[in-house]
């Protein structure tokens, strides 16, 4: 194993399939992208996929395809003849980020609340308490990405398209915009949040829910906006 790939082998923790199975796509990518959003690599980093392939145990196939659907959420950079490296949203991009979050998701949750199925609930709820019980653990990174299906999954039931693939574009990024935030756990009260959003949805209540998706968007700029940008 080269030096590059030792070096990473360090960092992620080793994945143990049922019967030897090689690590599909699925199974590769929130182990890399939990990594990310916990800094275990950092802003600005770069690899190879060479070295991801040697780690993983898999061909160079299936870590350009992990790489190309984080490349689609611009959580990584890739360019031609360049090793892929990990992005870093500044203030303003972040900024932009969130204003465009608020007025797609507004419009998200009232579509959700009125053809929202007991099913899509219980999937709802299964995401907030693995996002709780990973905040419980200290797991911030997987926290963080939970938080961030949640509102994907959300975001499903509206059975809008193209609003669902906008916000696909957005969550990711948002996730990385608060991993790299120093000082705060942006973490710490989210599954409330979303558990409230949750049960106004469940009702059909659109008024509630719209009211606790604002507040939670905007508990969300107060906590990433102001330290960011120093006001």
């Amino acid at each position: 194993m080269n030096a590059h790939a030792l070096h990473y082998e360090t960092i992620l923790a080793p994945l143990r399939l049922v019967g030897g199975k090689k690590p599909s796509v699925d199974d590769i990518y929130p182990r890399l992208f939990d990594a990310i959003l916990e800094q275990r690599i950092a802003p600005a980093s770069r690899f190879t996929e060479e070295g991801l392939a040697e780690i993983f145990g898999v061909s160079r196939s299936v870590i350009r395809r992990v790489l190309a659907k984080l490349s689609q959420q611009q959580v990584i950079i890739l360019r031609p003849n360049q090793r892929a490296q990990v992005a870093a949203p500044h203030a303003l991009q972040t900024r932009q980020i969130l204003e465009a979050r608020r007025m797609v998701e507004i419009t998200l949750v009232q579509l959700a609340c009125a053809q929202a199925k007991p099913s899509q609930i219980r999937q709802l709820r299964e995401l907030i308490n693995r996002e709780r019980d990973c905040i419980a653990r200290g797991q911030r990174g997987a926290a963080l990405r939970l938080s961030g299906e949640f509102h994907l999954q959300l975001a499903a039931m509206a059975r809008n398209a193209p609003l669902s693939q906008f916000l696909n574009s957005l969550v990711p990024l948002t996730a990385l915009a608060i991993a790299h935030c120093p000082g705060t756990d942006h973490t710490a009260c989210t599954w409330e949040e979303h558990t409230a959003i949750a049960d106004a949805v469940e009702q059909h209540d659109c008024a509630t829910a719209v009211e606790r998706m604002t507040q939670h968007l905007n508990h969300l700029q107060c906590r990433l906006i102001a330290p960011a940008l120093d006001i």
